[in-house]
C-alpha cells in the first residue's frame, strides 16, 4: 500500500502550492486500481480512517489516512471509490490535502501559520485597478464587503492602485493573526493555505472559514479581473481547464473547513 501511495505523490513532507501539488506526478504512468471497495472504519486511536477492501490506507510516512469527522472521511473514501481502472491523484484533492496535513503540517504548524499570515501583507483585495471604469466598479462591488467585514474585526487594511506595494498597519495584521489562530489544527491550516494560495487573499479565505460568504461568491471575488477580461476578449480553453482544476481544490478545502465547523 505504501509503495502505491508514494508513487501517486498523494502527499508531501511539507506544505506545497496546491496547484503545483495537483499537477505533481501527472506525467507518471497512473497505477491500476487494485481494490473493489473504499469505505470508512474507526481508527484505533480515534477518528475515522479510509480503508480499501478492509485494509486501512496509510500516508507515505505510514500514518493512517484518517480525520476526526466521519462525514469528511466518507468524502475522502468517495474519491477512492470514484476512481476508474486507473488511480488519478489529480482527481483526489481531499486525499492529497489530508496527506499533506498529516505528513507535513503536523510537524510545522507555526511555520505554516506564518506563511499564511504573510498573505495579509499583500492581500489581493488591497490592490485595485485604476482603469477601466467597469473593472474598477466591479472590484469595489465584490471586494469592499469583505474588506468592511475585516475592518469590523479590527483589520482595517490600506488600499493601493496598481501593483505598488503598500505597507499594512501592524494592528491590522495582528487582528488578522488573531482570526487565523482560530484555525489551529493541521487540517484547518492546510485548507486555509490552499484557499489563500488559490485566491491570493487571506481576507477571502478567512471570510469563507467564518461563513461570511458563499463559496461561489468568494470564488467569483477572487477572479474579478480574470472574469472581466473573459467578458471582453473571450475565454481560453486551457485557462478554463486550469481554473476548473483549481476550483476542485478550493471546494475540497472548503469541505474541510465545513467539517470542522459542524
Amino acid at each position: 500500500m505504501r509503495d502505491i501511495l508514494s508513487d501517486l505523490d498523494l502527499g508531501d513532507d511539507k506544505l506545497t502550492d496546491p496547484v503545483r501539488e495537483a499537477q505533481t506526478g501527472l506525467n507518471k504512468p497512473l497505477p491500476n486500481r487494485f481494490y473493489k471497495e473504499a469505505a470508512v472504519v474507526e481508527g484505533k486511536e480515534g477518528g475515522f480512517v479510509v480503508a480499501l477492501d478492509g485494509k486501512q490506507v496509510r500516508t507515505p510516512s505510514r500514518q493512517p489516512l484518517g480525520v476526526p469527522h466521519r462525514g469528511l472521511a466518507e468524502a475522502i473514501a468517495a474519491e477512492w471509490q470514484a476512481q476508474g481502472d486507473k488511480i488519478n491523484p489529480a482527481t483526489m484533492p481531499l486525499t492529497r490535502m489530508v496527506n499533506t496535513a498529516i505528513d507535513g503540517v503536523t510537524a510545522a504548524q507555526e511555520e505554516v501559520f506564518e506563511e499564511i499570515l504573510r498573505y495579509g501583507g499583500s492581500d489581493l483585495l488591497c490592490y485595485r485597478a485604476d482603469a477601466p471604469e467597469g473593472l474598477v466598479a466591479r472590484e469595489s462591488e465584490l471586494w469592499d464587503p469583505y474588506l468592511d467585514w475585516a475592518s469590523s474585526m479590527g483589520a482595517r487594511l490600506v488600499l493601493s492602485e496598481g501593483i505598488v506595494h503598500v505597507e499594512q498597519p501592524p494592528e491590522a495584521i495582528r487582528a488578522i493573526a488573531t482570526l487565523l489562530r482560530r484555525y489551529g489544527t493541521p487540517l484547518q491550516l492546510t485548507a486555509l493555505h490552499t484557499i489563500t494560495s488559490l485566491t491570493g487573499s487571506l481576507v477571502l479565505a478567512l471570510a469563507l472559514a467564518e461563513g461570511q460568504g458563499e463559496p461561489s461568491e468568494i470564488w467569483a471575488a477572487a477572479h474579478v479581473d480574470e472574469d472581466y477580461n473573459i467578458a471582453q476578449w473571450g475565454e481560453d480553453h486551457e485557462a478554463a481547464e486550469s481554473r476548473a482544476k483549481r476550483q476542485l481544490d478550493f471546494e475540497a478545502a472548503h469541505l474541510i473547513l465545513l467539517a470542522h465547523r459542524a
